[in-house]
């Protein structure tokens, strides 16, 4: 397994960007898919992005589609999130996940994640 750990999150205005960062330790990163979910307070995870381990194929959720986008530096085993225009919906804790490239998004297919990081965006 890898250990990952998360940065990046913070306060901001709705419309606003952040970057979110997630930094990889422990076998090699480029043999993993990568993947955000976030958690609302009161609701389930659910899933953000994903990027295959070459970085060549991505996949969004609908309701961040056009506005986040993911990406990877093997040379510096991290993955990030940079995140435009902003929603108050986009409130959560963000995870990053390490695992396999499945043809049907499942959380269980990730078997590493990093502690979360918070981010509130206010109206």
């Amino acid at each position: 397994q890898v250990q990952l750990v998360e940065s990046g999150g913070g306060l901001v205005q709705a419309g606003g960007s952040l970057r979110l960062s997630c930094a990889a330790f422990g076998r090699t990163f480029s043999s993993y898919a990568l993947g955000w979910f976030r958690q609302a307070q009161g609701k389930e995870r659910e899933f953000v992005a994903r990027i295959s381990m070459s970085g060549s194929s991505t996949t969004y959720a609908d309701s961040v589609k056009g506005r986040f986008t993911i990406s990877r530096d093997n040379a510096k085993n991290t993955v990030y999130l940079q995140m435009n225009s902003l929603k108050p919906d986009d409130t959560a804790v963000y995870y990053c996940a390490a695992g396999r490239w499945g043809v049907v998004i499942r959380p269980t297919d990730f078997g590493s994640w990093g502690q979360g990081t918070q981010v509130t965006v206010s109206s």
